[in-house]
């Protein structure tokens, strides 16, 4: 307390890299509650910001337990941080430093548990069944996956039989993310496409997506990566990148308030039918670390 007394006599910030915490040395929530008396009210009126940096529902669980007992001022301290990337946008980056262990981009078997069956291996089969992405499955089966999914339990889709599975499984992953795997802040470029000369809509559609965040770039190259291998089939399975992007493209992109309109689903079709068809293209200039591919 000595140390960090030195630090709180004045304005300061603090950002916290959430990283590390498993259920073996997770604190009590009495724990909390003591440690929190300790500092003093000098603590609370000199921190001008928080950041949370990678918070888990753990996290905002405790902060929405001990909000009533702080302060409603102190709350608009808080701000969460999903992604490195987002730091920039508040602080200095040349001023922190981050540990090794935060900087490093999470495990390909994390990243891409739930696109993991969508590879040759595991679709040898249905990259050729006509219609595929296109058909439905049952669904309480599609519920009782997806809850074996969020419990962090292995799913083995082969039990199930049925191909259509694992891709209303990946459908309905994409579409219930809180924020579109594009994110809100390109929506309105995404819908510019159609004002674009078609012989610059591939450039085009390249520099959009760097804007994308890391995590968001190469989930979206995986999955764009295996789609360029399903419209290759499609002489026999129907699907071609025009009809991969009527499904996909809704799932991609989506305004922050209200739903995709009628008139928003050309732009929309266009932009990922020419990430499908030109996937190498597209995502050639930018080589993610720890890259995985199908």
């Amino acid at each position: 307390m000595y140390t960090l007394d030195q630090y709180v006599e004045s304005d300061y910030t603090v950002v916290y890299f959430h990283h590390g915490l498993r259920s073996c040395n997770k604190p009590s929530l009495h724990w909390l509650r003591n440690a929190y008396r300790e500092f003093d009210r000098k603590y609370k009126k000199n921190l001008k910001a928080l950041y949370v940096v990678h918070p888990t529902n753990f996290i905002r669980i405790i902060w929405n337990i001990f909000q009533p007992l702080i302060s409603h001022k102190f709350g608009k301290k808080l701000t969460y941080v999903n992604y490195l990337s987002e730091l920039r946008d508040h602080l200095s980056w040349d001023q922190l430093i981050i540990p090794p262990d935060v900087l490093r981009p999470p495990l390909p078997t994390q990243q891409f548990g739930l696109l993991k069956p969508f590879t040759p291996s595991h679709l040898s089969s249905g990259l050729q069944t006509e219609g595929i992405f296109r058909r439905s499955a049952r669904v309480q089966l599609i519920k009782d996956v997806q809850k074996l999914y969020n419990q962090g339990k292995p799913v083995m889709f082969e039990q199930y039989g049925d191909i259509h599975v694992p891709a209303v499984i990946l459908k309905t992953f994409l579409r219930e993310l809180p924020e579109p795997l594009l994110t809100f802040p390109l929506y309105h470029q995404i819908q510019d496409i159609v004002r674009v000369e078609s012989s610059l809509r591939v450039t085009t559609c390249k520099h959009i997506l760097e804007r994308l965040p890391e995590p968001n770039y190469m989930v979206l190259k995986y999955l764009l990566c295996f789609l360029n291998m399903v419209s290759q089939q499609s002489i026999i399975n129907k699907m071609s990148p025009s009809n991969l992007a009527c499904v996909f493209g809704v799932n991609l992109s989506w305004p922050s308030q209200g739903s995709v309109s009628l008139t928003s689903l050309t732009p929309l079709n266009i932009f990922t039918e020419i990430l499908i068809e030109h996937y190498h293209t597209v995502f050639s200039s930018r080589c993610p670390q720890a890259e995985v591919l199908p």
